[in-house]
């Protein structure tokens, strides 16, 4: 049959597209997503007057424990971050802001809700008269607007979001972890003073199958669609379901084409979930989360994405696909364009990841290719690192806009401009900076060919320098709202020593030493002390070593250096022989407060045995790390530990076993240096260990090799 030139015309058109969103990668300058340069999670978009607002949780920090976070834009494609002024609670420092939601009150003003799970997973509330804060306490007692175990006992009160119907009231869904929990909870909020959820049912789980969290209601022509987040938030099943009703309570029907939401074939958008809706006109787009890639271990550094979500009818929604292009631009927008868009741009270094199964390379380009996939990084943790960018002639510079890859916290450092590239002068000094952003403005009227960004030091300890996005303007133009974060108290991150910190050298001990003050041949000094029974002795062939039975070696009378704090790099390197790996335990060096923060990355050791945290532990079992090939029991073996700010790695005997690529937040004070057990519970080391030694910085595996020749004890 011979078709109309429309129809072949349309035909040719929808191929064209399909391929080109087949050839449209992660790594394609200018993608649309991520929508936001750096790690959130759970986002819940708003449009109020001619604002786009998005909360959500500040991802790769300690189990998404980052600060309580915003980014609102005015043309949809210039987003700009700012930090929430939340009260804590009275009974605990607060750290969880997890999955916020915003609600309009009838009364003009502004409600703001947040889970928290450090004194019980409970919903919290907080009033203002702008979307963007200060914000206030709904209960100054810090009684919560849902409370955990509501509507029936066990069940924990996160994720929640509000929907208002068409008569005023308004409906609240929550619940996570509901595949053991029996289903979603829904209820009403008090719609006069947004404290308190009445009349609480629970959805029978049967109603939205294959659930885990995330609730999210809307409605459509009188339809009302409960669309929630299923499979496992920390890897490539997680994905986005619906049911439908005609009731706000139910009962609900599993609708078709579910998941709506996966990961793709390519996995390069894995673990696609937690979102919330944005209606534009007719059109409707859905605003969710990914994995970073590389990815970080657990999941837990999520992007912000969105997408065309489109109805066959009020109840049936097509599959989404998920793409790296984005959506087209919907509002007009008054920001010049980027001059220094895929410019030529060097950097001092750049880190290359060879861990995890990944050979990465976290290239200078990627700070000008505007596509927040993408960012540049140095090569490690030292500082200072700098960026030039080459606008390829004489231009007039008047704003430089920098998307640092923490948007939480402040990085001091220095923008230079040159002619030539030899001679330069200073754009912006912000070496004494205490203020975090994205992106940092810094407005000047110069000309020129070159711009250097100069890293001098981040906020916390051990962050690398990097850039997702630098962005360089011939003029200013209005930055909506304006605002600026709070200036931070603390002071810049310590930065590494390049040094030995502890360890233990037995040459000149006496066999019949008591181990009562062992000392510490590090740069931090004092001596270790025996606690339980460990004694020095020789193994069956005669090695020279100190015998853990039930005991460990504690450094008591000195601090762990902050080089070791947060995100900081290390080394620790041991020969062990252990007569017998058990399934569990087996601390070989500990060296964080694990009760700090009780949170996931913020304790650190070094383990030996078979289980799942067997190679590294830090406190939660979506990031532990495991060995692949446990070292052979009653043989001596060379086991070394690194973290390099990026990628942590096990070596046994000088070869790679295992690795991940974390972002830790390591809590050090009041932590003490133990070998041959943990911090707080035991798990006691039994067996051998000729010698042990941590650096504050991540040696290389040919250091290793060479170390592992120079400390072999047989």
């Amino acid at each position: 049959m011979r078709l109309p030139f429309f129809f072949l015309t349309l035909i040719i058109a929808c191929l064209a597209a399909a391929t080109a969103q087949d050839d449209f990668k992660a790594n394609t300058p200018g993608a649309g997503n991520p929508l936001l340069p750096g790690y959130f999670a759970d986002p819940t978009i708003k449009k109020i007057g001619d604002i786009y607002y998005i909360y959500a949780t500040t991802d790769n920090e300690m189990l998404a424990s980052g600060a309580p976070t915003l980014w609102y834009s005015k043309d949809f494609r210039n987003w700009y971050n700012y930090t929430l002024d939340i009260p804590s609670l009275e009974s605990v420092n607060l750290r969880n802001f997890w999955a916020p939601d915003m609600v309009e009150g009838a009364d003009g003003k502004y409600y703001l809700y947040f889970g928290n799970c450090q004194a019980g997973c409970k919903i919290y509330g907080y009033v203002s008269d702008t979307p963007v804060g200060p914000w206030t306490k709904l209960h100054e007692d810090d009684t919560p607007v849902i409370p955990d175990g509501y509507p029936r006992r066990g069940f924990p009160s996160l994720d929640a979001q509000f929907f208002t119907d068409d008569d005023g009231t308004i409906y609240a869904y929550w619940g996570t972890w509901v595949h053991y929990n029996n289903g979603y909870a829904v209820g009403i909020l008090d719609n006069k003073t947004m404290d308190s959820v009445s009349e609480g049912k629970n959805i029978p789980v049967g109603q939205t199958p294959e659930p885990f969290e995330a609730p999210y209601m809307m409605k459509k022509n009188g339809k009302y669609i409960l669309m929630y987040s299923g499979a496992s938030c920390h890897d490539e099943t997680y994905n986005v379901r619906y049911s439908y009703s005609d009731s706000p309570f139910g009962p609900f029907t599993p609708g078709a084409n579910n998941p709506i939401l996966s990961t793709n074939k390519d996995q390069s958008v894995h673990g696609p979930g937690h979102h919330s809706v944005l209606q534009n006109g007719e059109d409707y787009y859905i605003v969710y989360h990914r994995h970073d890639y590389p990815m970080t271990r657990g999941g837990m550094s999520r992007q912000v994405c969105i997408d065309s979500l489109i109805f066959e009818n009020d109840s049936t929604i097509r599959k989404v696909i998920p793409s790296h292009s984005g959506i087209a631009p919907f509002e007009k927008s008054d920001v010049p364009g980027d001059i220094a868009y895929l410019a030529k741009t060097t950097a001092s270094s750049y880190y290359h990841l060879d861990a995890a199964g990944y050979d990465y390379r976290y290239l200078p380009s990627y700070a000008t290719d505007n596509n927040n996939a993408t960012l540049w990084k140095a090569a490690d943790n030292s500082l200072p690192q700098y960026l030039t960018i080459d606008l390829g002639k004489v231009k007039k510079v008047s704003r430089v806009m920098t998307q640092f890859e923490f948007a939480s916290y402040y990085y001091r450092y220095i923008l230079e401009y040159s002619r030539n590239g030899k001679k330069w002068k200073i754009y912006a000094d912000r070496s004494d900076n205490y203020t975090s952003g994205s992106p940092m403005i810094d407005d000047n009227d110069v000309k020129a060919r070159y711009i250097r960004l100069t890293v001098l030091d981040t906020e916390k300890t051990g962050l690398l320098a990097a850039v997702w996005n630098i962005r360089v303007y011939g003029s200013r133009f209005d930055i909506p709202l304006g605002l600026v974060n709070k200036p931070s108290e603390n002071e810049p991150g310590a930065r590494s020593s390049r040094e030995m910190v502890f360890g233990f050298d037995l040459t000149d001990v006496p066999e019949n030493d008591p181990l009562d003050s062992l000392p510490n041949t590090g740069s931090v000094g004092g001596h270790f002390t025996r606690h339980g029974e460990v004694r020095m002795a020789r193994d069956e062939e005669g090695v020279k070593a100190i015998e853990f039975i039930r005991g460990s070696l504690i450094l008591e009378d000195r601090s762990v250096p902050q080089s070791l704090a947060w995100n900081g790099s290390y080394t620790v390197a041991t020969w062990v022989k252990n007569p017998d790996v058990p399934r569990e335990g087996e601390c070989l060096a500990s060296w964080c407060n694990r009760y700090a923060y009780h949170l996931a990355n913020s304790w650190n050791a070094l383990f030996y045995n078979s289980g799942n945290y067997g190679a590294a532990g830090h406190l939660d079992g979506h990031f532990d790390m495991r060995y692949r090939n446990v070292p052979a029991e009653n043989e001596w073996h060379h086991i070394v530990l690194t973290f390099d700010g990026v990628a942590e790695k096990i070596y046994v005997d000088g070869v790679p076993d295992n690795s991940q690529i974390m972002t830790l937040a390591s809590a050090v004070d009041n932590a003490r240096f133990i070998i041959g057990a943990s911090d707080g519970r035991g798990e006691n080391y039994s067996g051998y260990m000729a010698s042990l030694r941590m650096y504050d910085y991540a040696l290389t595996q040919e250091e290793i090799i060479a170390l592992m020749r120079e400390t072999d004890p047989r």
